[in-house]
């Protein structure tokens, strides 16, 4: 079965910065929007970014400004640029690919994901 790839995460300090990477391979990722949630213990799985098909991207507050989502399609990869990361971005964060080319979780591809842990 198809399943996007996580890479990038670790161990950094507050204020430092980790790019993750995500291989889709197997999926078509051209007119897909993709996204990146996280999930840290005891919460939820939460949303971070998205980017549509066309590049619009959109973000949870917390992480505006700080974040950047971007994607290859000729690569078939979406990136999530993390900047002035804080204690509270620890988590683990996983990579989706949509069906469509606007954001939907319905039948949506996960990742395994990937730590990120920001020490203060």
């Amino acid at each position: 079965q198809a399943q996007p790839v996580e890479s990038g995460g670790g161990l950094v300090q507050t204020g430092g910065s980790l790019r993750l990477s995500c291989a889709a391979s197997g999926i078509i990722v051209r007119t897909a929007a993709m996204a990146w949630y996280r999930q840290a213990p005891g919460n939820e799985r939460e949303f971070v970014a998205r980017i549509s098909s066309v590049g619009v991207t959109k973000y949870r507050d917390s992480v505006k400004g700080r974040f950047t989502i971007s994607r290859d399609n000729a690569k078939k990869m979406v990136f999530l640029q993390m900047n002035s990361l804080k204690p509270e971005d620890t988590a683990v964060y996983y990579c989706a690919v949509g069906r469509a080319g606007e954001w939907d979780t319905r039948g949506a591809y996960w990742g395994q994901g990937t730590q990120v842990t920001v020490s203060s």
